[in-house]
């Protein structure tokens, strides 16, 4: 052997070692750049939704589940309980664990929700590299999904997060196991697929929409034919599992029904619910798939609604016609993949019209995001399977049909593929507005400004500082979250919580902004006595009746009642049907209490008999801030 031949052999490749060859990174690049491009993608999706979950904040019902998570032990009936009629309790065990570790802490949340997108958006990458047809036209669908201005709620609002994410990642692990059953008949798939079902139905009843659905997609995407033999092939060869998920839903439907729940409203008109399957398809959904709305309308503390101009609108619908047409013509399979979408927004507005109609809001129903955050899901599977078609099918990728000639020209291939680009470009362009306007009505957060104001008046307040409970803002916890909207119930997870009493002379309260101000009371006073300096008088062991100026109805009060005193006692204070027992002192003294009653007059009886007081002073009204 020659000395080159001998140093061919026992001289390591530099290449093969690595020393100038490509690194692991960029040769996992190199062996899937779909797959690359993909993973970047989700990356930075999720980043994105990450720091505009850091501008918001803990809203409405946020405030009350904390409240109530701080409120119960970690009981099966505390998790069995139902939330504005959700049965939820992987999310109440979520909620309970974290606001007794976080609190009112924002980052942990934030962490949570990242997490629970990145799984979701991981898992419905997994399903439509195994459910359609690969290549670089599968991240059509994928942006559609990791973009879409219809789910910022699910991954910036915690409540909703803990909802949706979970439905939304048993939805695509559920599609997943399905489409590997049906292929190979597997028992294995078939518990998979009732696994993520049952996950789901832990976190929200609009779970149990994903059996339609799979049974929905089966049909459309996996059997030939027309409906009646499509549904009959489907039922026949894949009866095992819609057995088992039908006794899945029917357990699940014994236990949600004998829940105490609210009572479900139910649509007032014919009309009610054509203008709201109209918001909710028309101005939210078709908008909303093409990057709308473009523009969000304030609701508060809340999530913002839907609110697109009328000709962004109208050009979204005439996008989507298109988009419809052009998949059918070109591959026979597309237009079972539009009727499997249209199929589940049939269903999902029908139980929304079913459910959330009937009240003050529902004309604002339907442009509710997070009602269609699910539809997302299918709606992205159901575009990529139109344009790609499945990875297992038998047809050939197109079909031909006949072009006119005047479109056959280069410079009309040319002026259709600007178009195109166009289209997209305008698509994208309005997608990342429409974040960004999320973005800033998110950010703005009157329960954090209230919060931090209050946290700030209470570490520099005297000690002696007391409060009576009362409720906070409206645009901070409504008032038909009673009593869950009552300061004390409000202020249960903050670092420095009030001292709430229940009678205080010198009282103080918070304002709408949070401020510690001495209190008084506004409302009905004492019809004036002609019993000299005394004013009325009301000697020990006897009953005094003292007039108001005019009656007050049955709710709950504050009582503001100035007295004088020849010594220390008790006393009754009636008002109505109502008592309450307060401690008066000896001397010039004033005290302040709620009570809940209703009448044209209070009676007062001081319990000691030696002792004689005098008043001019009792006021039945609303604690307010003293001038």
């Amino acid at each position: 052997m020659s000395m080159p031949e001998a140093e061919a052999v026992t001289r390591p490749d530099p290449g093969a070692a690595g020393g100038d060859g490509p690194g692991p990174v960029v040769r996992w690049i190199q062996a899937d750049r779909v797959r690359a491009v993909a993973v970047a993608l989700i990356v930075v999706a999720v980043a994105w939704r990450a720091g505009i979950a850091t501008r918001g904040w803990f809203s409405q019902d946020e405030f009350v589940i904390a409240a109530q998570a701080l409120d119960t032990r970690l009981t099966p009936d505390f998790l069995l309980r139902t939330f504005n009629n959700h049965l939820m309790p992987g999310g109440l065990l979520a909620a309970w664990l974290m606001v007794r570790a976080a609190g009112f802490a924002a980052w942990p949340w934030v962490l949570l929700l990242t997490v629970g997108q990145a799984a979701v958006s991981i898992a419905f990458y997994r399903l439509l590299r195994d459910l359609l047809r690969p290549g670089w036209g599968l991240l059509i669908p994928l942006c559609m999904f990791l973009f879409s201005p219809l789910t910022l709620e699910a991954s910036s609002l915690w409540l909703v997060g803990l909802l949706m994410l979970p439905v939304q990642l048993a939805m695509v692990l559920a599609i997943a196991a399905q489409v590997r059953y049906v292929r190979t008949g597997r028992w294995r798939h078939l518990v998979a697929v009732a696994v993520w079902v049952v996950f789901g139905l832990l976190f929200d009843s609009k779970a149990l929409l994903i059996v339609p659905l799979l049974f929905l997609l089966t049909v459309c995407l996996f059997t030939t034919g027309g409906a009646v033999r499509s549904l009959v092939e489907a039922t026949r060869r894949h009866w095992p599992v819609w057995l088992l998920l039908s006794g899945v839903s029917v357990g699940y439907l014994a236990v949600y029904l004998t829940r105490p729940a609210g009572e479900l409203m139910v649509p007032r008109s014919v009309g009610e619910v054509l203008t709201f399957v109209g918001d909710l398809i028309g101005d939210t959904l078709v908008p909303g798939l093409l990057g709308g709305p473009w523009r969000w309308s304030y609701a508060g503390d809340g999530p913002p609604l839907a609110d697109p101009h009328d000709v962004a609108k109208w050009l979204s619908w005439a996008v989507l016609l298109t988009l419809v047409v052009v998949t059918v013509r070109r591959r026979p399979s597309a237009g079972r993949a539009w009727l499997l979408l249209l199929s589940y927004v049939a269903l999902v507005a029908t139980l929304f019209a079913a459910t959330r109609l009937g009240n003050v809001l529902s004309p604002l129903a339907g442009l509710v995001p997070r009602y269609v955050a699910d539809v997302v899901v299918v709606a992205a599977i159901c575009v990529g399977a139109a344009l790609l078609g499945r990875a297992d099918a038998e047809e050939d990728d197109v079909t031909a049909w006949p072009v006119p000639t005047v479109l056959r020209e280069p410079g009309a291939f040319a002026v259709g593929l600007v178009a195109m680009v166009a289209v997209l470009a305008t698509m994208a362009v309005g997608t990342l507005w429409s974040i960004a306007r999320f973005g800033d009505n998110w950010s703005t957060k009157h329960g954090r400004e209230y919060l931090a104001t209050a946290q700030a008046e209470l570490a520099s307040a005297p000690p002696d500082t007391v409060f009576l409970d009362g409720i906070v803002p409206d645009r901070v916890v409504a008032r038909y979250f009673w009593p869950d909207n009552l300061q004390s119930h409000f202020f249960r997870p903050a670092d420095r919580r009030p001292v709430f009493v229940t009678q205080a002379e010198r009282p103080s309260m918070f304002d709408d902004a949070g401020r510690i101000r001495p209190a008084t009371v506004e409302g009905r006073k004492i019809a004036l006595s002609g019993v000299g300096d005394c004013g009325h008088l009301v000697q020990g062991a006897r009953t005094t009746r003292i007039p108001l100026e005019g009656p007050v109805e049955e709710w709950p009060y504050v009582v503001y009642f100035g007295y004088l005193s020849s010594g220390d006692s008790t006393a009754i204070f009636r008002l109505g049907r109502a008592s309450r027992e307060i401690t008066l002192r000896r001397g010039l003294n004033e005290v302040y209490f709620p009570l809940e009653g209703g009448g044209g007059a209070v009676q007062v009886t001081v319990l000691e008999p030696t002792v004689a007081v005098c008043t001019k002073a009792i006021t039945v009204g609303r604690l307010v801030p003293a001038s």
